[in-house]
């Protein structure tokens, strides 16, 4: 039965027992990991978020009473003791932090018993995920989730102690917002008081920390949740947390300067890693036509290599039909991978089609110096060694080609470099390779749409030299646009603003707006920005994927402590669930059943 703490007081956690407290009495609370009875003497490991202490129940020290209750301990079981730190008496455990010391119980207090969990509480457990984030509170209980979590908060903390010095105000934008539906979809909220008419959650405080601007603030954070509807992915979450800031009177470079220096900051507190600064830049195109991503990881080489010129005069359907439709042909080396079987190969152009090739043409160069090959029918002896020495190929490499527009050959090699160098092991995950990438374009063109779509958003301001392409070519044009990336992650970006009123109605034309539906969704910023608006700039970090990086996880899920699954539900609350129809009625909703798909029996 339940014991009550009856005035007992928690000395200190578990791991913050050292060995000068050899001696001192101690009061440890925590859960049971295990316990082990040896006749006469019983060894508990207590755990609590700190870690674990040994605990040693002998019959003689403790009561025959006492010992009785000890030999009852059942993992998870929460208990209080108190006892005299001692040191280990029997062999050090060099995998714990307290492993060579021990408590020597006086009294036991058992706060709480505990049925058996449904899977064990241990470090890298091997638990499917669905059930540990069924039974999330106990998933929590794990040591290395709960490392990540301090590890969160450690970052959220040092984030705003640093910021706050760097002269920026904390300050908190609403949760329930208008509908502007140019981007991911909204989550909207229905309003009781106004039937008929939705509030959406904030897909980012984008407007609000604009007029923060406007209204003098200067310098803005918040540690914030952002909401997107967005289709479902593997690590995608609907709610997420954002680092966001805006700054006024500043251009790129000084934004790209105090979140260097933050992120340094955040490495060297929590990891002890020291980030060189300043970090390396690089142009969008740059990355693309290197790298073919604009995320790019260069923990490895393995860089693209646009060999349009040296195969423009053969006879290869493939690349020529691609260099006549105004696409390239680009190839990459996979250095040593000569030898890889045919059937690995063929994994690797099923892998290219997901990513939109039509196939994948190879060079496989053996040891020997000879080579086979899938298309060198179609080319000359000459061609073909000046294609292989292109791409630099050696004894022992695997070249593999993609021909087809630029924008799907480098999809295609920009997935097929990471997913060869984690074949091959090249993907160190203590080592941390940052990147800004710049100089983004401003516009996209939206086939579905029609029309030009706005890269980031539409207040992000284009380079000042690109100003006069937004009449004659506002595809080159180019945006005031940064991401920082770290091995091949983007963990942030951000963009400085248009805050002159005939850009910004330039840009609202360019994405096919008319003055009247710019007005109807953006009316409020607008309207603000006709009452003196500084030239402002901002940045937001993705907070999970910072801190899953950080903490060399693999996914966000692991340091969120109530994330939700693949399809937005929550499998220990089981939301989203129905609501009572009194509920409905009250805000003027019906929902309609869906209809179901009509089957056949033969």
């Amino acid at each position: 039965m339940a014991e009550s703490m009856k005035g007992l007081k928690r000395t200190c956690r578990c791991a913050e027992v050292t060995k000068a407290d050899i001696g001192k009495k101690v009061t440890l609370m925590g859960w049971v990991q295990k316990s082990r009875n040896k006749g006469g003497i019983i060894f508990v490991d207590l755990r609590d978020r700190s870690g674990i202490m040994q605990i040693i129940f002998e019959n003689g020290p403790i009561s025959e009473e006492g010992f009785e209750k000890a030999a009852k301990l059942r993992s998870e079981f929460v208990i209080a003791v108190e006892g005299e730190v001692m040191a280990r008496s029997g062999a050090v455990n060099e995998n714990l932090a307290t492993g060579e010391l021990e408590v020597k119980a006086e009294s036991l207090r058992i706060l709480s018993e505990a049925e058996t969990p449904p899977f064990p509480i241990e470090e890298d457990s091997k638990t499917r995920e669905e059930l540990r984030l069924k039974y999330r509170y106990l998933d929590l209980r794990r040591p290395d989730i709960q490392r990540n979590l301090i590890m969160r908060s450690k970052v959220a903390m040092l984030t705003r102690e640093f910021m706050s010095k760097e002269g920026f105000l904390e300050i908190e934008t609403p949760m329930l917002t208008k509908s502007t539906p140019e981007g991911a979809r909204d989550y909207l909220v229905p309003s009781r008081v106004h039937p008929g008419s939705f509030y959406a959650l904030p897909q980012s405080p984008q407007l609000f920390k604009q007029l923060l601007m406007c209204s003098g603030y200067d310098r803005y954070i918040q540690i914030v949740k952002c909401f997107r509807d967005e289709d479902l992915r593997a690590d995608r979450q609907p709610e997420f947390t954002q680092i966001d800031m805006e700054l006024a009177f500043v251009d790129v470079d000084d934004v790209i300067d105090v979140n260097e220096r933050l992120l340094a900051h955040l490495f060297k507190e929590v990891l002890g890693v020291e980030v060189q600064l300043p970090i390396q830049r690089m142009t969008w195109k740059e990355a693309m036509n290197r790298f073919g991503s604009d995320k790019p990881d260069l923990r490895f080489g393995m860089e693209l290599v646009d060999v349009s010129e040296t195969v423009k005069d053969t006879e290869f359907v493939v690349f020529k039909g691609a260099l006549e439709n105004g696409g390239s042909v680009r190839g990459i080396n996979a250095k040593g991978q000569g030898a890889m079987p045919r059937k690995k190969i063929d994994k690797l152009v099923e892998f290219a089609k997901g990513y939109g090739a039509k196939g994948l043409a190879y060079i496989a160069i053996h040891e020997d110096g000879s080579w086979k090959s899938s298309f060198s029918k179609f080319m000359t002896e000459e061609q073909m060694e000046a294609l292989i020495k292109a791409m630099d190929g050696q004894a022992g490499d695997l070249l593999l080609f993609a021909a087809d527009r630029n924008k799907i050959v480098w999809n295609v090699l920009g997935a097929l470099r990471l997913e060869l160098a984690e074949q091959m092991g090249l993907l160190d995950k203590n080592e941390y390779r940052f990147v800004w990438i710049t100089e983004f374009p401003l516009l996209e063109w939206s086939d579905e749409e029609n029309r030009f779509t706005a890269m980031h958003h539409p207040f992000t301001m284009p380079m000042d030299e690109d100003l006069p392409l937004l009449d004659t070519d506002p595809g080159a044009v180019r945006a005031k646009a940064y991401d920082i990336v770290l091995n091949g992650t983007e963990i942030g970006g951000g963009s400085v603003r248009i805050h002159q009123n005939d850009v910004q109605e330039k840009m609202f034309e360019m994405l096919g707006f008319t003055k009247a539906q710019a007005h109807e969704r953006f009316g409020f910023l607008l309207d603000a920005f006709k009452y003196g608006v500084p030239p402002h700039a901002g940045l937001a970090y993705g907070l999970d994927r910072l801190v899953m990086l950080m903490a060399k996880e693999d996914s966000i899920r692991d340091v969120i402590a109530f994330p939700k699954v693949k399809d937005a539900s929550c499998l220990m609350t089981e939301a989203p669930s129905p609501v009572d129809a009194a509920q409905l009625e009250e805000l003027g909703l019906e929902v309609e059943p869906q209809a179901e798909e009509e089957t056949t029996e033969e």
